[in-house]
């Protein structure tokens, strides 16, 4: 392409007390080896110096909106006004604290040109880092060229949706008028992704690139690690969202997979105490099919509000110094 036909690129970066890492994360998006790209971070109402970070790091004549929230409007609320300012025919919602490489941006743009117009998402592999920046292991496993081991869902991806969380979600780059046109995320949700993946896979297309483009970093307060706290809103958006996906749903293999998501959310349900949400689950569960034995005890065991959490709690920990977590592991699956 030459460098008058390469479409703009807005990165939409959200914040809330990242001083430790935005200056990493905005240095990784002004290395691209892309060059039409616009940057909108979306400051949160931090109370550190994420703000002052953020514009010591700023370079000159930079295409960049910086928005300051006087307080915190949410994750999805807060891209939602990124996407309000977006110019670019892409999009990426990056954290604060994930790092871009270098050709992400422009191998992205190469491939969502050459796919036609029913493609709306192209994401890629990831490598986790700790929060010091360690490497650590990648979201699907590779072979010695950091290839995927396995075939990755690609085109539409509906039923894997609904099957497991199997997309790393800062590595999508997306295309701006399929998220206007779908009104932006969903604010009413705590979180965005399953969401998202479920209302756009359904009339769009994923491309899989298979390519390590991103290095996700493994914080100890990552929305990951909040399923099992006690009072947590993410299973609450789980359920809303699985509502959803029974209204959009085009065939019974799509309610079948529904349905052994909706006991997995059960079973989390039970170890996070949120015992009046999991009846609610499987009343959803039985417009699509008999609950079982199994998910009825668990949904039983609810009832009798057993303190479970604590032990699970310290059980998934254990297990976790341990070294037993597996690659690609993920607490919303487990």
């Amino acid at each position: 392409m030459r460098e008058i036909e390469k479409p703009l690129v807005t990165v939409v970066l959200t914040a809330y007390n990242h001083e430790k890492y935005i200056g990493e994360t905005l240095s990784s998006v002004f290395v691209q080896t892309y060059p039409n790209i616009q940057v909108i971070v979306i400051d949160n109402a931090s109370i550190d110096g994420t703000i002052s970070v953020v514009e010591n790091v700023l370079p000159d004549g930079s295409d960049f909106l910086l928005v300051r929230n006087l307080t915190n409007l949410g994750l999805c609320r807060a891209f939602n006004q990124g996407l309000a300012l977006a110019k670019g025919k892409y999009i990426i919602d990056l954290a604060a604290d994930d790092v871009m490489l270098p050709k992400r941006i422009e191998l992205q743009v190469e491939a969502f040109e050459k796919l036609e117009d029913e493609y709306g998402v192209v994401f890629t592999n990831a490598r986790y880092i700790e929060a010091d920046g360690k490497l650590l292991n990648f979201h699907y496993p590779v072979n010695y060229k950091e290839k995927a081991k396995k075939t990755i869902p690609s085109g539409d991806v509906y039923k894997s949706v609904l099957e497991n969380y199997f997309i790393c979600t800062p590595t999508m780059m997306m295309r701006t008028k399929m998220l206007t046109d779908m009104g932006g995320y969903d604010e009413s949700l705590f979180f965005e992704d399953f969401d998202f993946w479920v209302r756009s896979s359904v009339h769009y297309k994923y491309f899989y690139l298979d390519e390590v483009l991103t290095l996700k970093r493994n914080v100890p307060d990552s929305l990951s690690k909040q399923v099992y706290k006690k009072g947590n809103r993410l299973l609450e958006t789980c359920y809303i969202v699985c509502n959803k996906a029974y209204d959009l749903n085009r065939d019974q293999e799509e309610f079948d997979l529904l349905a052994a998501r909706i006991r997995t959310f059960i079973r989390k349900c039970f170890y996070a105490e949120e015992f009046e949400l999991a009846v609610r689950f499987r009343r959803l569960l039985n417009y699509i099919q008999n609950p079982g034995f199994a998910t009825e005890m668990i949904v039983a065991l609810c009832r009798l509000h057993l303190p479970i959490n604590g032990l699970y709690r310290f059980y998934l920990n254990n297990l976790q110094k341990k070294g037993a977590r597996p690659e690609g592991f993920s607490l919303l699956n487990c």
